[in-house]
């Protein structure tokens, strides 16, 4: 069988010029511009890559940055910051870049985040309402994945999926996405018994585990649609958490190149929906005000 990549560089480079486009029209009608905070808290360096990735995309389709660069820190002093934070004006986006150091509560930081502000989508809030098909922000990486599918017009409905992982920032949402999306989804992790199987009998594979080629190719149904979305660096390259699916799946996403520009793109995308339903807020509010001054 020929694989067909689903190429998540050319699905974010979709994504940015539209972003770009309204930013610009943003920045035109408003007057204004759209600034996302990042917060990295301690010296782990794939979370200061990671940021210094986001930062570069934002410049790219014009989103300004505010950075908060800190060495260490408490959950209380962190909790203080985003509080500042959800009541300045200027700041249309909170990421707080995850995992944070141990002794910080990460889901409490999270939390504290408005559900407004909240465009990496991590808080319970934001979770609950889009498990619940609200409207709201989904966590960046799954909901990244859905537009990946969505781009190749890969329809989920009535599939079985299996998602390997149960992450609240991974698994567990990209779970209630397929769901919502008519799938019919299990969530596989570390106890699950007979995983080979589970992946065997799968249309669709979530592979979201963190563990380097963990999933083997011949684990796959002929024909499956395999969506990694690990990334582990082994003997000087990045590898998924699954085996290449080359010749087996019709369709996956490739490691590096797949979801993680993709899930960049997301958060630009989730600032600017953010910015712009700020705005929508205050208008109405304003429009409200004068009503009631008459």
């Amino acid at each position: 069988m020929k694989s067909k990549i689903l190429d998540g560089k050319a699905v974010a480079t979709a994504i940015e010029n539209d972003v770009r486009n309204k930013v610009y029209d943003f920045e035109n009608n408003y007057g204004e511009k759209i600034t996302l905070a990042t917060i990295v808290i301690g010296d782990d360096k794939a979370s200061k890559t990671y940021v210094k990735m986001k930062s570069k995309a934002c410049e790219r389709v014009g989103i300004h940055t505010r950075e908060y660069v800190l060495p260490s820190f408490t959950t209380e002093g962190l909790i203080k910051i985003i509080e500042t934070l959800n009541e300045d004006p200027e700041i249309n986006g909170i990421l707080l870049q995850h995992p944070l150091p141990k002794n910080i509560d990460e889901q409490k930081c999270f939390d504290k985040i408005s559900e407004e502000k909240d465009v990496d989508g991590l808080s319970s809030h934001s979770f609950g309402k889009m498990a619940f098909g609200e409207n709201a922000f989904g966590a960046a990486t799954p909901t990244g994945i859905i537009k990946i599918l969505d781009f190749y017009n890969i329809n989920i409905e009535g599939k079985k999926a299996c998602v390997i992982g149960r992450s609240s920032i991974l698994g567990k949402p990209i779970s209630a996405m397929l769901l919502n999306r008519n799938a019919t989804v299990t969530l596989c992790h570390s106890k699950t018994k007979n995983l080979k199987e589970e992946i065997q009998n799968s249309d669709i594979v979530i592979c979201a585990v963190g563990r380097p080629e963990l999933i083997k190719k011949d684990w796959f149904k002929e024909g499956a649609i395999i969506i990694d979305a690990g990334y582990n660096y082994v003997n000087g390259k990045s590898v998924g958490d699954a085996e290449s699916p080359e010749g087996i799946a019709s369709f996956y996403t490739p490691v590096p190149g797949g979801v993680g520009p993709v899930t960049i793109a997301t958060l630009l995308e989730n600032t600017l929906k953010a910015a712009q339903k700020q705005k929508e807020n205050i208008n109405q509010k304003n429009k409200q005000y004068i009503k009631g001054g008459k």
